[in-house]
């Protein structure tokens, strides 16, 4: 007798976010208020152009600057998964550290902890691609008890 993976049912009423996101028109949705939100961000922490792009997974330049000037079209799912958990990181930032000038600077900060190995998070969260993005974010959630 074969035996079929099942896959997880979400609460009544509510749809499980991975049968929602990948279709093309709630990623078109999702896409110009995550890239506003994410060059905000970026302004804030002080990235430069290519610190952005590492963060977006490397798009071409002249992609980076259409999505830049609001020529964005409908974003990956990678792509719109990296803005989530850099916007995750900002939050958890501003939760953990009430001063925001210290939220903003501490992603370029020297961190003892073990997953930065004395570097900042900043080089983590790009040099370690999609899961550097989520290390950190599961980190600083646990940091802030949002998992609990």
């Amino acid at each position: 007798m074969e035996s079929r993976a099942r896959r997880p049912v979400a609460p009544r009423g509510l749809l499980p976010l991975t049968s929602v996101r990948p279709e093309p028109e709630v990623r078109r949705r999702l896409s110009g208020p995550a890239l506003r939100t994410f060059f905000n961000i970026a302004a804030g922490w002080g990235l430069t152009v290519n610190e952005q792009r590492g963060l977006l997974g490397w798009p071409a330049a002249s992609t980076f600057h259409k999505y830049k000037s609001g020529e964005h079209g409908t974003l990956s799912f990678d792509t719109l998964t990296r803005l989530s958990l850099v916007i995750g990181i900002y939050k958890s930032l501003q939760v953990l550290y009430p001063e925001s000038r210290f939220a903003d600077a501490w992603v370029r900060m020297p961190n003892s902890h073990p997953l930065f190995g004395g570097g900042p998070a900043l080089t983590v969260m790009i040099d370690g691609g999609i899961d550097g993005l989520f290390r950190v974010r599961r980190l600083l959630d646990g940091r802030r008890g949002a998992w609990n």
